[in-house]
């Protein structure tokens, strides 16, 4: 069995927002995004695979399809399929999010 201990997963660039895997099968995958202040990841979309998001640490500003929030610790979003989604650190302070896909793209 494998323990992961989530405060263990804490990786930052100020080149880019860093993606840390902690679970992955063919049929999903868990990462946590590390966004250091001003840091994005940039709108997209996912044709087939649902999202979600789960804020860790810090606070950031969530868009799915044209609604956005402001989301901080312990708050959460997901982006369906065929949604266009992204985040931005909008704040001074580092922005954790633990995030979920199914099914898995890669």
């Amino acid at each position: 069995m494998k323990l992961i201990n989530l405060k263990d997963f804490q990786q930052f660039s100020s080149e880019k927002m860093k993606k840390l895997n902690l679970f992955q099968t063919p049929r999903f995958f868990c990462d946590v995004y590390c966004f250091e202040p001003g840091q994005e990841q940039k709108g997209h979309v996912h044709q087939d695979q649902d999202k979600v998001y789960l804020v860790l640490e810090g606070e950031g500003t969530f868009r799915i399809g044209s609604d956005s929030s402001v989301l901080g610790i312990g708050q959460g979003t997901m982006a369906p399929a065929g949604e266009e989604h992204g985040v931005v650190n909008h704040t001074q302070d580092r922005l954790r999010v633990l995030v979920f896909m199914a099914p898995n793209p890669g």
